[in-house]
């Protein structure tokens, strides 16, 4: 087999993997990752995990396909071609077969790339219904062979082993579990969906070697803002492969969520489809300059 010709050059285009799950109605998943990457400058290459009609949440009579099998012999062609990463982003993953498929994977591509996981488990305090104990254990494992780790406050609590905060955490809490996040192998830890006042909502995060809790925030739109985190995390994941500093990183990406929320809710469609986020996709380029 004939290997790929891949550019050595200093200045070459950055090649990203996105590993997730596709729902083919309702921006989250690989339908935001791809596009947000992509307008960035990456070329971006997409691992499914499984593909569903539409996403979970909201919805009723969804169809969800298992794509488990297929990721293996995914991997093994791209190491015959001789395929690199130069980062590999991690989403949704669903089974113990999966995150075993991920170990596969790097052993095939991964050698030099940067692991970036969203260690999608759970949320408002909850292990999602479908996910057992050894699931998280599998996860906390992976979780700490990535060099960035972007879970929310359910999720870091469930790989730290810490009480979920009923009702309510402080800064110092926050800074705590940034710390708890690196101890699991993380450079970078960054803690999303967090409040730490009223009609604000943001993310925080810590880079180990600095010690140093960030925070950046913006007001608080209620509603049911699905894909919002995977809005967040491709521009954060975006602007940190481009060496754009971690406090710049985070508010860009905080900022572009923030405006794709507002733009969703002046709209008023229906909230299952997702974030209004491809107008802004030019203003997050621009704001790459």
């Amino acid at each position: 087999m004939q290997k790929l010709k891949l550019s050595t050059a200093p200045d070459r285009q950055k090649r990203v993997l996105a590993v997730h799950d596709i729902s083919c109605v309702g921006r989250c998943s690989l339908t935001v990752a791809l596009p947000v990457l992509s307008a960035m400058g990456f070329e971006t290459s997409i691992l499914p995990t499984s593909i569903l009609s539409t996403h979970t949440g909201g919805f009723e009579g969804y169809t969800y396909r298992d794509l488990s099998a297929d990721m293996n012999p995914v991997a093994d062609h791209w190491r015959a071609l001789g395929l690199r990463f130069d980062a590999i982003f991690t989403g949704w993953l669903g089974t113990h077969r999966h995150v075993e498929n991920l170990d596969h994977l790097l052993d095939a591509v991964g050698a030099g790339a940067e692991l970036i996981a969203d260690p999608v488990m759970g949320d408002n305090g909850r292990l999602y219904a479908t996910l057992d104990g050894d699931y998280v254990d599998a996860m906390r494992r992976f979780c700490g062979r990535a060099e960035l780790l972007l879970p929310n406050i359910t999720e870091a609590a469930i790989l730290t082993g810490t009480e979920y905060p009923y009702p309510g955490y402080n800064r110092a809490w926050v800074a705590d579990m940034l710390r708890r996040l690196n101890d699991l192998g993380s450079r970078v830890a960054v803690l999303t969906g967090v409040s730490l006042e009223p009609g604000r909502i943001g993310a925080a995060a810590m880079d180990r070697y600095a010690g140093e809790m960030l925070y950046i925030d913006d007001a608080f739109i209620p509603g049911m803002w699905h894909g919002a985190g995977d809005v967040f995390a491709s521009a954060l994941i975006g602007a940190h492969l481009l060496g754009t500093p971690l406090d710049k990183a985070l508010r860009l990406a905080v900022t572009f969520t923030a405006r794709c929320i507002r733009r969703t809710r002046d709209a008023g469609t229906d909230e299952r489809l997702g974030l209004q986020f491809e107008p802004e996709l030019i203003t997050l380029a621009d704001n790459l300059q």
